[in-house]
């Protein structure tokens, strides 16, 4: 009885477990149905889904007039689209709607115009739209619409591969509209280039003349195959594409904001703007740095990467990551995330990637000429804070790389025809520092005239910072004249990412004209501040500088200072201004001599104009004269004053007043010392420190006060000659040797 109730168990169970599985499977169908239907309900309750479904489902040769269903589906859309944005599925429907034409060509503008993504676009909807402008029967205008729609959110497309699938399909439509060569100058890889495409955009250009969007197109070909485009590139261009009216720019902004969060989940994107309320109309939408991200998906990196065997950028987090992966790095979709980024600059700097720096180059030249040129409401005056941050992140850059960008300095010569000087004086100011060699020719009117302007109707302070700017630029010239000049060549390069060069003569006639135009200001500029000593400092600062252009920078020149800023110093009421006067004078004696005795030498010396020596001798004569002989006012001096003048001023010995015991600079240090000498005496003369013991004493004093300005012209310029009518030899003159 047990055996059969034990072999009667298994089947029992077997069964219950069998209509358990039934059970849960009739539960799980009708979730399913309960689901489906529920979706379907939403579906059908949800107009967007309806309207998207009459567009996706709409026949060819639907009449458009008195439509009222297209007209109400249309609204749904478009209300969705400027208030939240377009999923990816509504936006490949929307576009396969517009550009075939089911419905003629009147709502196809209307439809391009809502297309507002809310999160990426799909890669395949942009390759299809490019399909249907072959078929020839969209119009120009809307051609022209679309390729700004697609510049719009080039950086929103999910990939790019098959986009670059068809670039050749892409370049057919290379005319002399400027957009399509924006759209393929940002799709081109080095496998892209033909020489047949070449040869079309030199026929372009043929026809139609110097356009700077071809030679933009023309220089990234030559950064990549240099053999195929032998065209001369111009050194500077202006901004190659124009900047055309966006009118899904603000729409964008907007939906981001209403979004909460950055639109383009994948890539970095321009339109960016901090939470925070703005009073002014036109957002800050460049001065923010995109976020550094990859071109690809990240679902889609391990597939690509696997595949293209490349790194995204983003991927690298350590500075020995960079170098394993060096020659496979794959630059982000927005170059200006590049600024954000140190091991990005790592990358630039030790790769000197030519195609990476046009990248960046444009991308830079247009935040900076939208947000500081091309604003009519204030632009950057209106939130200094988001400008002071995005050009001190420039300033990084530029400082890391050792050297600027040609976009800040096409922007920067622009800039300076509308600066007051005073908003973001210091940056701009560090980036006009940062400047290359301009030639001799172009430099009067890209930089003189507006500075000059600027400077005499400027505060003092603005006039000190010029001057420190202009210093720093001089500076940058001649290292870069050091480190780059050719030992047997006369070509110096001017940028190590360019192929730009000078002659060594254009280089001198440059850093002349700098001079030049530096001593201009600085005359002027202490006439009307009074020779005030703040100004004369940076003044000295910048001729510190010129006195050591042969021996310290190895270039063949010298300057002499003019009189309007030698007579200004030598009569300086500080002696720190005198003193370092007498330094800049012992560097130019030092540099004269080393060039004058390499001339006698060598064959290949420079030669020293005859009237540089004759200005510099008088220029010693004069300060000899002044300060040890007591000459100060005689004839045959650059300064003279009339005897009823002298007479009137009741000053006795006049010609004594500027020599180191009675200059007004000096005073106070020959009246301590004279209290030291001789302290018990009521009656002070000033005079006693002229002989020689004293003399030597005072001189000894005032070098341990640290003036060794004076301390090293005094020895290599002064020899001591015994007074005439001085019986004891107590008294001296001094000549200059």
């Amino acid at each position: 009885m047990a055996a059969t109730l034990n072999q009667s168990g298994p089947p029992d169970s077997d069964s219950s477990s069998l209509n358990d599985q039934s059970v849960s499977s009739r539960t799980s169908n009708r979730s399913l149905r309960i689901a489906e239907k529920e979706r379907k309900k939403t579906e059908a309750d949800d107009p967007v889904v309806t309207a998207l479904k009459y567009f996706s489902d709409v026949e060819a040769g639907t009449p458009l007039y008195g439509n009222d269903e297209f007209e109400n589906n249309l609204v749904v859309v478009e209300r969705v689209a400027y208030s939240k944005g377009l999923s990816p599925e509504a936006i490949s429907v929307m576009l396969e709607f517009a550009m075939s034409l089911r419905m003629g060509t009147s709502p196809c503008v209307r439809v391009l115009k809502c297309l507002i993504p809310a999160s990426v676009v799909p890669q395949e909807a942009v390759v299809r739209a490019w399909v249907w402008l072959g078929v020839g029967k969209i119009p120009t205008s809307t051609q022209v619409l679309f390729i700004k729609w697609v510049l719009t959110i080039f950086d929103m497309i999910d990939a790019k591969d098959q986009l670059r699938a068809i670039y050749g399909f892409i370049f057919s439509f290379v005319t002399d509209e400027n957009l399509v060569c924006v759209v393929i100058h940002l799709l081109t890889l080095v496998i892209s280039l033909r020489v047949f495409r070449v040869r079309k955009l030199l026929e372009l250009q043929s026809k139609l003349g110097r356009q700077s969007f071809l030679l933009h197109l023309l220089s990234l070909y030559k950064v990549f195959c240099p053999e195929l485009v032998t065209l001369c590139i111009p050194s500077r261009m202006r901004s190659g594409f124009k900047n055309h009216n966006n009118p899904w720019k603000s729409a964008l902004i907007g939906v981001q904001k209403r979004n909460g969060s950055q639109v383009g989940p994948s890539n970095g994107l321009v339109f960016t703007i901090k939470d925070k309320t703005v009073s002014r109309k036109r957002k800050q939408c460049h001065l923010e740095l995109p976020v550094l991200r990859s071109v690809v998906n990240k679902q889609d990196q391990t597939e690509s990467s696997s595949s293209r065997k490349v790194v995204p950028l983003v991927q690298i987090h350590s500075f020995a990551e960079l170098l394993e992966n060096m020659h496979r790095i794959e630059l982000p979709a927005q170059m200006g995330s590049l600024l954000g980024s140190s091991l990005a600059l790592q990358y630039l700097d030790c790769v000197q990637d030519e195609s990476a720096l046009l990248r960046l180059n444009f991308w830079l030249g247009y935040a900076l000429h939208e947000e500081f040129l091309f604003c009519g409401d204030g632009g950057a005056s209106q939130n200094t804070e988001d400008s002071q941050h995005f050009l001190n992140k420039l300033l990084f850059t530029q400082h890391f790389l050792q050297e600027g960008f040609f976009s800040s300095e096409a922007f920067l010569y622009k800039f300076l025809g509308v600066w007051d000087g005073s908003l973001l004086r210091p940056q701009i100011l560090d980036l006009l520092s940062n400047i290359p060699v301009v030639p001799s020719i172009q430099i009067g009117q890209l930089l003189f005239e507006p500075l000059m302007q600027l400077f005499f109707t400027s505060s003092l302070f603005f006039k000190c910072g010029l001057m420190e700017c202009l210093n720093n630029m001089l500076l940058k010239w001649l290292t870069w004249h050091s480190v780059y000049a050719l030992e047997d060549d006369l070509d110096i390069s001017l940028n190590s990412h360019t192929s730009i060069n000078m002659t060594l003569s254009g280089f001198k006639d440059s850093v002349m004209e700098l001079v030049h135009f530096v001593g201009r200001l600085a005359s002027v500029g202490l006439q009307l501040e009074g020779c005030h000593s703040l100004f004369l400092s940076f003044v000295l600062d910048f001729y510190e500088t010129v006195c050591d252009t042969f021996l310290k920078y190895g270039l063949p020149l010298v300057v002499t200072p003019p009189p309007g800023v030698f007579y200004p110093a030598l009569l300086a009421t500080d002696p720190v201004s005198v003193d370092r006067l007498a330094y800049i004078m012992y560097r130019y004696k030092v540099n004269l001599v080393s060039a004058k005795s390499q001339e006698k030498v060598t064959e290949q010396a420079f030669h020293i104009s005859r009237q540089t020596f004759r200005e510099f001798n008088h220029y010693m004569v004069v300060l000899v004269n002044c300060l040890w002989n007591s000459k100060m006012f005689h004839p045959g001096m650059d300064i003279q004053l009339g005897e009823e003048l002298l007479l009137k001023s009741n000053v006795p010995q006049p010609w004594t007043s500027f020599d180191l015991i009675h200059h007004p600079a000096f005073m106070s240090y020959a009246v301590d010392f004279h209290q030291r000498c001789w302290p018990g005496r009521k009656d002070m003369d000033l005079n006693s420190i002229k002989h020689s013991k004293p003399w030597s004493w005072y001189l000894e004093y005032l070098y341990s006060q640290g003036y060794d300005g004076l301390k090293q012209i005094v020895p290599s310029n002064i020899s001591w000659q015994l007074t005439a009518g001085d019986r004891q030899g107590n008294s001296l003159s001094a000549q200059q040797r």
